[in-house]
């Protein structure tokens, strides 16, 4: 039973989509419903900028109406966004909208080299850093540091839990030496030391570290300092300002800003009067409050409920349709079925329930390979009889095709072709049970130098595996009421038996067709790229026929050649080389042969397989032979085989 992709989705996974894509449109809306129209996005270099942020032409000229937060002001140099905190600039890195947080790194420290000089000092009065009590009240009561200027225009933002405080102790008398910056170029007589939150107590050891002439508090990144080895912070300080710091915003901001949120506008201020008042954005109008209850959250969110509910009930009936069909579908199918069994009556070979199958395989314990269209598993009959049981994927065909195949091949009886021996059909369940083949498949003994393979097939065994082969495709296109074209010929797919008889196997891809049709009707391409014919791909080259299934034997018994070959050094790009062209300009020269293996004893069943794959490999399907025509000349004298033209 080949497998199919389908061509388009099915109805249930077309009404899954429909319903995921609802339910994240409508959250999308209840989330990011305020008007866009006066919330523009503005882009800055690669970053997109919009609401709380805004940008701004420069920072001394305000706009007279601006919506977003007080603060939140940026402006675009060269591409890169700039954020003032207070009177210092702080360039930004990222913004997550999502998160509502806001990367950012001191600009000036950013344009220096790698022993940064911090000079800014930036306190949001965060309880992130009034936690420490201890550390709070000496940063305040230090009559030397002169930087908690708190900044009110900044109460929208805050320190997030990433962050943590360097402290800077500059042009000091006195201090520990492991936390001495040596870069710093200082006074005679001063250095300057560099301390983390937890050195506090430290701090107070050393009376020449609270006789300073400045004192900076830098925010960083938690995870940048090398918390397990502090010594060394007095040198890599600079690589960890430069990593910046975040800070994060919230969605309830001020008494103004609340309602206006929650009523669904746009916080931001207007230029009246000589003076900036609050101003908030709505979908229709700017009001100095909120947007009133015709545009409230509340609404929004019965709107979107009643969305949600009236997609999800029309999801819920094309479901149901779905089901209903489909349980139609299904009785009809396993009436269809059931007629087809009845029609081909003893044709048809034992039918298995799936549960006698896990029996059989000892619930698929014994896996023996896998292919594109399911997977081979060894079991035994009951009476004990080895058995390999393939196990289909699951298929959503109606499984008349699956029964016509099994009857079909159920009633194929050759030496040289597998036997089915049952097979099982419940539902998608589908199974072929096959007798077992113990010496696996071709593929195992093309190649002299594989370690796993137990025996080396010489010439003589190969040439008998050759003839074989040919037998079986010729009953396959003749023998047969039902001819069948096998259209995926290729060692993998040739087993051999305790005697290595070989057996033609995996009919998965194969076409039924009457006898006394020749050309074939498919749709697409089918087969093993390197083995299939050239009209397969192409109708230019040919119609499609049994002639297909000689193209692919050809290739892989010059396969089976190729494969002894040991092409000398002297011939240049040997990995470029296409093997039948080099074997047939090299085909009466006995070092050739010799380099594939052949000796004197052997060379007439190497050049018989050479001169018949070159014959089934010819371009066009006219000029291959018959799978008749090749067992003849096969069996023939040596001498009556001609050199085809080169393929």
């Amino acid at each position: 039973m080949p497998c199919r992709i389908p061509s388009s989705p099915p109805p249930f996974l077309i009404a899954l989509v429909f319903l995921l894509s609802l339910l994240i449109s409508t959250n999308a809306y209840l989330v990011n419903g305020p008007p866009t129209q006066f919330c523009p996005k503005s882009i800055c270099g690669k970053n997109v900028i919009t609401y709380p942020f805004w940008l701004a032409q420069n920072l001394s000229t305000i706009p007279s109406t601006y919506c977003g937060y007080p603060g939140f002001a940026l402006i675009c140099q060269d591409d890169i966004p700039i954020l003032s905190l207070g009177s210092n600039n702080y360039t930004v890195t990222n913004i997550d909208y999502q998160k509502q947080t806001i990367s950012l790194a001191d600009t000036d420290v950013l344009a220096a080299g790698t022993c940064p000089r911090p000079r800014h000092n930036l306190t949001l009065m965060d309880t992130l850093f009034l936690s420490n009590s201890a550390y709070s009240s000496y940063l305040n009561y230090n009559p030397y540091i002169n930087y908690l200027n708190y900044h009110p225009n900044l109460n929208y933002l805050n320190y997030t839990s990433l962050d943590t405080n360097l402290t800077f102790f500059l042009d000091c008398s006195d201090g520990p030496s492991e936390r001495r910056v040596t870069c710093f170029s200082e006074s005679v007589g001063k250095e300057s030391y560099v301390f983390t939150e937890r050195d506090f107590s430290d701090i107070k050891e050393y009376e020449g570290v609270q006789q300073c002439q400045d004192i900076v508090v830098v925010p960083v990144l938690h995870q940048e300092v090398n918390w397990g080895n502090l010594s060394a912070l007095s040198s890599d300080f600079g690589r960890v300002l430069k990593k910046g710091f975040q800070l994060g915003w919230s969605d309830k901001t001020s008494a103004e800003c609340d309602p206006c949120e929650l009523s669904g506008g746009r916080c931001g201020y207007q230029f009246t009067q000589a003076s900036f008042v609050f101003a908030c954005f709505c979908s229709n109008r700017v009001s100095h409050q909120h947007c009133g209850t015709h545009n409230s959250k509340k609404t929004r969110i019965m709107i979107g409920v009643f969305t949600a509910s009236a997609g999800l009930s029309l999801g819920c009936l094309i479901l149901l349709v779905h089901l209903l069909r489909h349980i139609k579908s299904h009785s009809k199918n396993v009436h269809g079925v059931e007629d087809l069994l009845h029609k081909y009556g003893s044709s048809v070979p034992k039918r298995y329930k799936y549960s006698e199958i896990k029996s059989m395989t000892k619930s698929f314990s014994h896996k023996l390979g896998h292919g594109g269209c399911g997977n081979v598993f060894k079991g035994n009959l009951y009476d004990g009889r080895p058995i390999a049981v393939k196990v289909l994927s699951e298929s959503k065909g109606n499984g008349e095709e699956f029964v016509n195949e099994v009857a079909s091949i159920g009633r194929t009886s050759h030496v040289n072709i597998v036997c089915l021996l049952g097979f099982c059909l419940e539902g998608s369940k589908r199974a072929l049970v096959y007798e077992f083949m113990p010496n696996g498949s071709l593929e195992k003994y093309k190649y002299t130098d594989i370690v796993d393979a137990k025996i080396k097939l010489g010439w003589e065994k190969l040439y008998e595996i050759t003839v074989g082969i040919a037998r079986g495709l010729e009953y396959l296109h003749r023998g047969c009421n039902t001819r069948i074209v096998h259209f995926d010929i290729k060692p993998h797919n040739i087993l051999l038996d305790q005697n290595f008889c070989p057996k033609i196997a995996d009919f998965g891809l194969a076409k039924l067709c009457l006898s006394k049709e020749s050309i074939i009707s498919i749709a697409g391409a089918r087969g093993t790229i390197g083995y299939i014919a050239p009209e397969v791909f192409s109708r230019n080259f040919g119609v499609v026929s049994s002639k297909s299934d000689v193209y692919s034997y050809g290739m892989m018994v010059l396969e089976m050649v190729g494969a002894r070959k040991n092409i000398d050094a002297r011939e240049e790009n040997t990995s470029e080389i296409y093997f039948p062209d080099w074997i047939y300009d090299h085909l009466h020269q006995y070092d050739t042969l010799e380099a594939c293996g052949v000796t004197g004893k052997t060379e007439e069943f190497a050049k018989k397989m050479i001169i018949v794959g070159l014959w089934c490999i010819q371009i066009r399907p006219a000029d291959r032979p018959s799978m008749n025509r090749v067992v003849d000349m096969l069996e023939g004298s040596i001498s009556d085989l001609q050199l085809p033209s080169k393929p």
